[in-house]
């Protein structure tokens, strides 16, 4: 089963895409979309969309899991940030992948066992998780592998 996870945003979409096999949890790829702040926000969203196609084209995951949004302490960022996963919504449906969501919330508990996890202690857990020595630098790809990985650990049982 190959998996396709994102962290939305309208700067920075984290991505990764993740083969289970045999109950081994594969991390083929991961990276992310980054759009230019001096852009105008629709030029983005459709950098965004662009791009997204260019991924599933290449990985054509069988499912997406993406996070959810739940709550935001900076009011600046809820609405650009809507705006992108309203796009990449719309992509996922235009090629028939079925999404599953999941809040900052959920992934922790589902990753560490804790919903209050920090980001450090999330990382260390994708880490072993898909065995990998590691990580990508960037907050918003290890975020988009820890989302795959819900996917991976709930929603296939």
């Amino acid at each position: 089963m190959r998996i396709i996870g994102i962290d939305p945003g309208l700067a920075i979409v984290g991505y990764s895409i993740l083969d289970i096999e045999k109950d081994e949890n594969i991390l083929t790829a991961s990276g992310s979309i980054q759009t230019d702040k001096n852009k105008t926000d629709s030029a983005r969203l459709y950098e965004i969309q662009q791009d997204l196609n260019i991924l599933l084209e290449e990985y054509k995951p069988e499912v997406a899991s993406i996070e959810k949004l739940f709550y935001f302490k900076n009011q600046k960022t809820v609405i650009p940030v809507a705006e992108a996963r309203g796009v990449i919504l719309s992509v996922l449906e235009s090629k028939k992948i079925p999404v599953f969501e999941y809040t900052p919330i959920e992934v922790k508990q589902i990753i560490t066992g804790y919903g209050r996890a920090s980001k450090e202690e999330v990382a260390e857990m994708v880490k072993l998780s898909v065995k990998y020595k590691r990580l990508p630098k960037l907050d918003d790809t290890v975020d988009s592998i820890a989302i795959a990985l819900c996917y991976s650990r709930m929603e296939r049982n």
